[in-house]
């Protein structure tokens, strides 16, 4: 099935303005249950219920408070919030060009693709010059309502957009503690270098799955055609507080595999 764009708007790059299309490059798929009433398996409905009194509040009576101390509230009207919101837009603003991989990983936070919709050969030109200058752009627009700031990077001729995390959501590794204990010891380095070594490979997303979800999936097709398969317990891996045995175990492993597919 073809994607479709949820939004459009106009790169902007200095006075020139390239049409694009936003699109997901993600899509969720969790498994989601909904609630049912036990007799007459009906989707039941939440309501708004009175902590005290158990009564429930009409849709009209509820108010949106952010809590500043226990117990107090400011209150936020509507017309509050609407007044808050950021003026509507459709331009993607480039604030600056940095070296590729210039931003952690831990910066982003949702990926979607830009395509063209319209000026293709500036589109292209645009994604083609990123690649060949080993740049990417921090970017900002308004989306629904809300303010994003991004970087854009040039992925197999296309341009992917990946919205940014607020500085206060990011925890920098210098903030954590740092742990006790021994330094590893030469021969754990080495068998730790070792086991990098043996481990390479290249990467292929379809050995990466969501075991519970194909689980849970697999029993519900079986349990709708009217039989639940019985589940073997998923066993819990022993832990070895050792470092050498764990590098030593995993070493041999993976020489016994190599053995087999020889």
């Amino acid at each position: 099935m073809a994607a479709r764009a949820i939004w459009k708007g106009n790169l902007k790059l200095g006075k020139n303005e390239v049409p694009v299309k936003l699109y997901s490059a993600v899509e969720d798929q969790t498994v989601r249950f909904h609630v049912l009433d036990d007799t007459a398996k009906k989707r039941v409905k939440q309501h708004m219920v009175d902590p005290d009194s158990g009564e429930e509040v009409e849709t009209e009576e509820i108010q949106k408070g952010y809590e500043i101390e226990p117990g107090k509230y400011v209150i936020l009207t509507e017309e509050d919030l609407e007044k808050l919101e950021p003026p509507p837009s459709r331009d993607i603003d480039v604030v600056e060009f940095l070296p590729e991989n210039t931003i952690s990983q831990q910066w982003y936070e949702r990926p979607y693709y830009i395509g063209p919709d319209g000026d293709v050969k500036t589109y292209f030109a645009f994604a083609e010059a990123l690649a060949n200058k080993k740049r990417e752009a921090v970017v900002n627009w308004v989306m629904r309502k809300k303010y994003y700031a991004g970087v854009l990077r040039a992925v197999d001729d296309y341009l992917v957009l990946f919205t940014m995390r607020d500085a206060k959501e990011v925890i920098l590794a210098d903030q954590l503690t740092k742990p006790a204990g021994a330094a590893p010891t030469q021969k754990e380095l080495a068998m730790a270098t070792q086991l990098v070594e043996m481990l390479q490979g290249e990467f292929d997303a379809k050995e990466y799955k969501d075991e519970y979800r194909e689980r849970v999936q697999e029993f519900i097709k079986k349990k709708a055609r009217g039989r639940a398969p019985r589940l073997k317990p998923v066993k819990a891996k022993r832990q070895t507080t050792a470092l050498d045995s764990v590098l030593a175990k995993s070493i041999e492993a993976l020489r016994r595999k190599e053995k087999r597919a020889a």
